[in-house]
């Protein structure tokens, strides 16, 4: 493929943006190759500036689980966006995709939008911290909870790509008060309780980690740490920032029993658009200003655009919950593809699949926490990605990132990205 466009366009973005990107990840820089500039997306097919088109797994990092400019969405989007972009006052779509969110969720009795992921995480340890009248936090390793000061302490995702555990600009006065856990190691976090006994205010996990890679939790971990929370009186988020809506139709809390105390949300409910969400029961949720003492604020959220793409895409999703399973299924044949190749050219690969979303390390053994991520061979990864973009096959840019099937992805696609798979690991092996 030919990349003379996207190489110009990149050099001249490098002039005028840091690093000539708007989120790190997408430099490339833990791939190889220039990133191709995005000129359109159809379906599930992505086209660049030099006219490529690729087969696309990364939709947008999660949102766009009905692909590129699904007609209803986007129908949704123009009629409403002809009454008015945002109007910095209530609107009844705000009500309507609450009432959706509420009706899923067996934790959420109330939620409030916002506008990002960091936004709803930020939030979310605000009120845990209002509530419980504590400040320390704890969290996971190679869990990412958006860039937030107190969360910028280790990381996975564009963090561990570059391999900076932290983040210059963070104060220590703020990362004094999170405490680091070992992902799936239970120990680890009875440790940490331990270790302070004037008490957590929260602890919050991505129950099926996207960001060192999909590293789902073990459900005898989340049980056990439910437990822990209980007991030491710390509030348990769920940060389904990423998988919400998109590991099943209530994301991990339709696969495991294990209930948090907070959720945040975002990714699907905006299908495209700028969002993110919190929720809790109705007693955590009334410490939240105007009702309670604990402030947020913004001047975007719930901004009517965003809230109808949200409802539309959530409304599609639950008059179809079988869709999930054809979701699924599609991301197994991709994933034993993959692991098919890997095995007939002798390379040590491992999948894994949770609903719409699949991810693969070139690793040995299976991965449980970011430990075991970081052991993965991303240089393989790297040279593994530009064969298969190449190819046509566009995958993340990260060997620590999740991939994602969308409804346009057709068997069609899969087979012809298992094909790509097998002669980019025969090459690669042969060299």
């Amino acid at each position: 493929m030919a990349y003379e466009k996207s190489i110009a366009a990149f050099k001249e973005a490098y002039s005028v943006i840091p690093g000539g990107v708007d989120s790190p990840v997408r430099a490339f820089s833990g791939v190889e190759g220039t990133p191709p500039f995005i000129e359109r997306g159809e379906g599930g097919y992505l086209f660049d500036i030099d006219g490529n088109r690729y087969i696309d797994f990364v939709q947008s990092w999660g949102p766009l689980i009905f692909g590129h400019c699904d007609a209803d969405i986007q129908a949704a989007v123009i009629e409403t966006a002809k009454k008015g972009l945002s109007f910095g006052a209530p609107t009844t779509l705000e009500t309507e995709l609450a009432n959706e969110i509420v009706s899923l969720f067996e934790s959420i009795d109330k939620v409030r939008f916002v506008s990002s992921g960091t936004e709803a995480v930020m939030s979310a340890i605000r009120l845990a911290r209002g509530v419980t009248g504590r400040d320390a936090i704890l969290k996971f390793t190679g869990c990412y909870h958006g860039h937030s000061d107190s969360l910028l302490v280790q990381a996975g995702s564009g963090l561990a790509t570059f391999g900076t555990p932290s983040s210059p600009g963070v104060p220590e006065d703020l990362t004094k008060h999170t405490l680091l856990a070992t992902y799936n190691d239970i120990l680890s976090v009875q440790q940490c309780f331990e270790a302070l006994p004037e008490g957590i205010a929260c602890v919050i996990i991505e129950p099926i980690a996207g960001n060192m890679g999909l590293v789902p939790a073990d459900e005898a971990f989340l049980e056990e740490l439910r437990y822990l929370c209980t007991k030491h009186g710390a509030l348990l988020i769920f940060d389904e920032v990423m998988s919400g809506f998109r590991a099943s139709l209530k994301g991990a809390q339709g696969i495991s029993t294990v209930k948090p105390d907070i959720v945040t949300l975002g990714k699907v409910i905006g299908a495209g658009m700028p969002v993110g969400a919190f929720g809790a029961s109705a007693s955590i949720m009334k410490h939240l200003s105007p009702e309670g003492p604990v402030y947020q604020a913004g001047t975007l959220s719930g901004n009517p655009v965003a809230m109808a793409a949200g409802l539309t895409s959530l409304r599609k999703l639950k008059s179809n919950p079988s869709l999930y399973v054809t979701l699924a299924n599609k991301a197994k044949k991709l994933m034993q593809g993959f692991a098919h190749a890997a095995e007939v050219v002798g390379i040590p690969l491992v999948t894994d699949v949770r609903g719409s979303m699949f991810g693969f390390f070139f690793s040995g053994k299976q991965v449980k926490n970011f430990d075991d991520a970081l052991a993965n061979d991303s240089k393989m990864f790297a040279k593994f990605h530009k064969g298969m973009l190449d190819r046509g096959v566009y995958l993340a840019c990260s060997s620590y990132e999740t991939g994602f099937i969308c409804t346009a992805t057709t068997d069609e696609m899969i087979e012809e990205s298992i094909k790509a798979a097998y002669e980019v690991m025969a090459e690669i092996k042969g060299a």
